[in-house]
């Protein structure tokens, strides 16, 4: 036989010895695998289930939902005052409007000026984000009687009230006096008078969808303490 084709035939043979052990080395790691991976979701399982019978685990969540029932329960008596919107009154009603709120800012304006438009848009933005306060508007011509009492001269004109007029805002002046000031920058004039808070950025994705996330959280509550019963 010749020797080059015996060379041949015998690496041939050592190729497919080595070939045919990195397969069986790579299906054990496989299996290996598997098994590890199921040893691991059993793990987990067990994990889930010691969770969901922690006591502690169970109060934090009981603590959550009772959180979230006062929170709502204090939007709706806020909304029962007024609150969350941007409302126009009467003459008739002011008084019982800046004395029923702790804090309520009301904006003195005329229809036909252009400034009155840019502060009652900025102030229906805010009250939708600040519902701790009110947020009015009065005709200017339809209060004679509160425009003498309170010496406004200029419009637009928001006093700020707690019970009392305690501070105001007149004309643009504390803005920068231009009309393009934004919502922020008056926003960030009433925090620093403390007619609002400050918002933390968790908050404003809460306002921005998270209300109905709640509302369905407190309904669940509700309807899981009636099946109870």
């Amino acid at each position: 036989m010749d020797p080059d084709s015996v060379k041949s035939t015998l690496s041939n043979l050592a190729f497919g010895n080595v070939m045919a052990a990195a397969a069986r080395d790579y299906q054990k790691e496989l299996v290996a695998q598997q098994k590890s991976q199921a040893s691991s979701s059993v793990s987990q399982e067990v994990d889930l289930d010691e969770l969901m019978d922690d006591p502690e685990l169970e109060k934090l969540h009981a603590d959550r939902i009772a959180a979230l029932k006062k929170e709502a329960e204090k939007r709706e008596a806020m909304k029962k005052k007024g609150h969350g919107e941007y409302r126009e009154i009467t003459e008739g009603d002011f008084l019982g409007e800046v004395t029923g709120s702790e804090k309520a800012i009301c904006h003195f304006y005329h229809h036909e000026f252009y400034r009155c438009k840019i502060v009652d848009k900025h102030l229906k933005s805010l009250a939708q984000r600040h519902l701790d306060t009110k947020f009015i508007k009065l005709d200017a011509e339809n209060a004679p009687f509160f425009i003498t009492k309170l010496g406004i001269k200029t419009l637009p004109c928001v006093i700020l009230f707690r019970g009392i007029a305690v501070d105001r805002l007149i004309g643009f002046q504390d803005l920068g006096g231009k009309d393009d000031f934004s919502t922020k920058a008056l926003e960030n004039l009433l925090i620093k008078k403390g007619f609002i808070s400050e918002k933390k950025q968790d908050e404003d994705e809460e306002d921005d969808g998270n209300h109905e996330n709640r509302r369905w959280a407190v309904r669940s509550s509700v309807n899981s303490d009636s099946d109870s019963d």
